[in-house]
């Protein structure tokens, strides 16, 4: 079965089995000689969404809950950041998948979201949900590694271009057509980026051929990052790619406390 050929189901599979990442076998072996905690039978998630509706906050609940209660979460989904302010919850909990776009958050919720990042959970997400949340917070920003600025043309039709084939996060997968919003942001130099898209100058002539990160993977403390600027509206992961490297991308996150996280600091990132 080549690449092409696999609909959304096969990625599905293909998110939630071994070619994630290493044999899981090596992983845990790995894990364990270097003190980490037992690999949980099931792993606890938090699912925060809400702010701007234009995002899709419950359209993408919908979506992506019920895959990750079949993939061995428990999960609460919250309407509010309230859980984030829950000291004993959030210790407990493996990851935080947030979908809030704009708003404003809390002094004590973001507290409390940053410091169990630090600690080791997990966090991931994409599009305006994570990446144009709570835009006076800049350490908020920093955790996230970038945030957006613009989307030149509003809805259009771009590319976006794989450049880490060997990242098991984007492993497989081949180039692949959007037509949604072109994230133009600002980004951390040291993100892992895994995958790219070009501006044209069809808009404004003084962003032509600039190459922007549009999937990176990162670290904040002992916590994984990970994020997409995919996903404007939730149809957007009808294109098995995109709800491939979301899958992948949320698994790879929920791993914080179990396994090492490789070094991921890479301040240069090809330009296609």
């Amino acid at each position: 079965m080549t690449e092409r050929s696999l609909g959304r189901r096969d990625f599905v599979k293909l998110a939630a089995g071994g070619a994630v990442a290493l044999p899981a076998v090596a992983r845990r072996a790995a894990a364990q000689a270097g003190g980490y905690p037992k690999h949980p039978a099931r792993k606890k998630a938090l699912f925060v969404y809400g702010g701007w509706d234009g995002h899709e906050p419950v359209k993408c609940r919908d979506l992506f809950v019920p895959w990750m209660q079949k993939t061995g979460f428990d999960v609460v989904a919250s309407d509010t950041q309230a859980p984030y302010a829950d000291a004993a919850l959030m210790k407990s909990i493996d990851l935080v998948v947030q979908v809030w776009t704009m708003g404003a958050i809390a002094k004590e919720p973001l507290k409390g979201l940053l410091d169990a990042v630090k600690a080791g959970t997990g966090l991931a997400g994409w599009h305006g949900g994570l990446g144009d949340a709570y835009r006076q917070e800049t350490e908020y920003r920093y955790m996230v590694g970038g945030d957006w600025v613009a989307h030149p043309g509003g809805i259009i039709d771009y590319e976006v271009r794989i450049t880490d084939h060997v990242d098991p996060i984007t492993a497989g997968l081949a180039d692949f057509k959007v037509k949604s919003e072109q994230y133009l942001m600002h980004v951390n130099p040291n993100n892992k980026v895994l995958a790219t898209t070009r501006f044209s100058a069809a808009h404004d002539a003084w962003i032509e051929g600039s190459t922007m990160p549009v999937v990176w993977k990162k670290v904040y403390g002992k916590g994984r990052v990970f994020y997409t600027s995919l996903g404007h509206t939730a149809d957007v992961f009808d294109i098995p790619q995109a709800l491939a490297i979301m899958q992948r991308g949320i698994l790879w996150a929920s791993e914080s406390r179990y396994e090492p996280t490789p070094g991921l600091v890479s301040p240069v990132y090809p330009l296609r």
